[in-house]
């Protein structure tokens, strides 16, 4: 869970100290509250020898609990598996300002680069997005910042009256970025975001003659913690990796990767067996379930595939297969379960005893409205299916 400031930052009193992590030393104020560690523990380092880089990951701000929390979003383990030295910088309250924050930033990346880092990359969500921002105004050492979701100033729920300082506070900051390149993501229905953000930010980077990408509310992905979701890896994961290596060409591939629109080969062969092509068998379906017959294709934004392959009926029942594909970690594979259930109201309701719930209902675009309900109660995914068959 990705927790966000509510308010103004400006103003927390400093605490005077040192910190020191993974061999590097900063001292000034707020130090001590303000500490860089490796994200994935010490033996997870290579080193700046063999390193591709360092990338500092920056958490959020809460005002009721501590953001240093937060877990790693998932994103950065594309940046690990690449190669990257992966560090998070985790800050307490207490002394969790924008200038004190930034300032330690700023210095964390001098000390990195320092210790022999070829690259020194930024990431950052909310709060972290904005101080990453505002340390690559203070040092060189600093080659390509990723920022998502920047916020600082509270949403428009809880702070009406200064959540508009996220995009107006934000023109002021991008000006003195001095020489890193800048990727950004604005995602939609995200309650800190006043809007209209992306073409500003793309035309001071360009008239600062910065390397940048902008991406505006991609599809599928809303709220403000979207980048903490599988789906984004899935589609950006390769595209912030070489962001943070190299600054963007024409020849490069989409940025916004196709996964999750086409079915991936795994996920077609569990999905349409040679004997089970996903069309009506006989007489059996009845007029309700027509239109539901074949094999429907999506994606979870927890970055799972699925797919529902409706074989067909045999008086009240449906048989289905349905088809999940592998998760985001190793002990996630592909599954592939029968299902029976019915259709109630035009919907079509897998609810056997004992198993989650899976409920599928038309749209007017032809498209399937999916849902997925925890057995227990403990969860819920929604997406929209499309016929691939």
């Amino acid at each position: 869970m990705i927790r966000t400031l509510r308010g103004a930052v400006f103003g927390l009193v400093a605490v005077i100290g040192i910190a020191v992590a993974s061999g590097l030393t900063v001292a000034h104020p707020a130090a001590a509250q303000i500490v860089l560690k490796s994200a994935y523990g010490e033996a997870s380092l290579a080193g700046p020898a063999r390193a591709r880089g360092a990338v500092v990951w920056s958490h959020g701000r809460s005002v009721d609990s501590e953001d240093s929390e937060a877990p790693t979003p998932l994103y950065m383990k594309a940046l690990r598996d690449a190669g990257w030295d992966v560090y998070r910088l985790d800050r307490m309250r207490v002394s969790d300002t924008l200038p004190n924050s930034s300032r330690s930033l700023a210095s964390y990346s001098e000390a990195l680069k320092a210790k022999g880092y070829r690259r020194v990359a930024l990431t950052g969500q909310s709060f972290g997005a904005f101080i990453s921002l505002i340390a690559a105004g203070q040092t060189n050492a600093i080659d390509a910042v990723i920022a998502t979701a920047p916020a600082a100033f509270g949403n428009f729920t809880e702070a009406f009256d200064s959540y508009r300082e996220n995009a107006a506070q934000l023109w002021p900051i991008l000006r003195e970025v001095r020489r890193a390149r800048v990727m950004m993501f604005f995602f939609h229905g995200d309650d800190f975001d006043p809007g209209g953000r992306a073409e500003p930010a793309r035309n001071i980077l360009s008239q600062r003659g910065l390397s940048s990408m902008i991406v505006d509310q991609p599809s599928l992905l809303t709220g403000h913690g979207a980048a903490n979701t599988g789906l984004f890896v899935r589609r950006f994961g390769a595209c912030i990796v070489r962001f943070a290596e190299e600054p963007p060409t024409p020849n490069d591939p989409p940025c916004d990767e196709s996964w999750g629109r086409s079915p991936s080969a795994e996920l077609l062969q569990a999905a349409l067996p040679a004997n089970a092509s996903g069309s009506a068998k006989g007489n059996d379906a009845t007029a309700a379930l027509r239109p539901y017959m074949g094999t429907w294709y999506g994606s979870y934004i927890n970055g799972r595939e699925v797919a529902l392959s409706v074989e067909k009926a045999e008086g009240d029942a449906v048989y289905a297969d349905y088809v999940l594909g592998a998760g985001m970690e190793a002990d996630q594979p592909a599954e592939r379960v029968r299902r029976k259930g019915r259709i109630e109201n035009g919907e079509l309701v897998f609810d056997e005893k004992g198993r989650n719930i899976l409920r599928y209902r038309l749209r007017p675009d032809g498209r399937v409205a999916a849902s997925w309900l925890d057995k227990d109660g403990h969860g819920r995914l929604d997406t929209v299916l499309r016929r691939v068959n």
